[in-house]
């Protein structure tokens, strides 16, 4: 099974420098809009038989091109939506970027028992991420494909990639970029996922100097 987790297109939040978490979130801006028309010409060589989308619509307007061209109508699940910056949500200030950035790597390093303040803790973010992708791996497996893509956000993405492959961890996805339509590639061993390739960069190639937000740098 090999699963696609891609970063949604920029907003304009990514361009501040903002905790932007909150549903439904802003649209995508003209970078990020033309970052979703190229994605399925990026993702050609892919064997991609189901998209899931979070409840954000940058996940969806993100996902639109590719499924029109695929003839798949994404699958919309909260379970993968952006961590809530809780109390730090709207903020640019780097310390509460720090402190929201601390929670998401002690979750990521095993201390599930961390609460971002007016947000959720680690157990119940790998409970609503893992039952979406166990749940689009079986529909997968059901229906005779191989590839799932998952369109999701920077923070989760990294935190989810972190604890639940046998080669990333903590200290690895701390120091990697995830810009705009960056993609983790991975694949399902007999214990669980290996990362393949980890594309930091737009995988796009549209918007590789542009600002990515908090969760696009390296969360240090």
């Amino acid at each position: 099974m090999r699963l696609l987790l891609i970063r949604h297109g920029q907003i304009q939040s990514n361009v501040d420098g903002v905790l932007d978490s909150a549903v439904p979130g802003p649209a995508l801006t003209e970078v990020g809009r033309e970052q979703a028309e190229v994605l399925p010409e990026a993702l050609d060589g892919e064997l991609i038989g189901s998209i899931w989308v979070s409840n954000l619509l940058r996940t969806q307007q993100t996902a639109a091109p590719l499924a029109r061209r695929l003839g798949i109508e994404p699958i919309e699940r909260d379970g993968v939506r952006e961590i809530f910056a809780g109390e730090y949500e709207g903020s640019a200030a780097r310390e509460d970027v720090h402190r929201y950035v601390e929670s998401v790597l002690a979750w990521a390093g095993g201390d599930l028992d961390v609460r971002i303040p007016g947000s959720e803790n680690g157990h119940e973010f790998f409970a609503r991420y893992d039952a979406v992708v166990e749940e689009a791996v079986t529909a997968a497996r059901e229906d005779g494909y191989e590839t799932v893509a998952i369109v999701s956000h920077g923070a989760a993405i990294r935190c989810w990639s972190s604890a639940r492959t046998d080669n990333l961890g903590v200290e690895a996805v701390s120091h990697l970029w995830l810009d705009n339509t960056g993609v983790a590639v991975l694949e399902e061993t007999g214990t669980g996922w290996t990362c393949r390739s980890w594309m930091g960069n737009p995988i796009t190639g549209v918007g590789a100097e542009a600002p990515a937000g908090p969760t696009g740098e390296p969360l240090e």
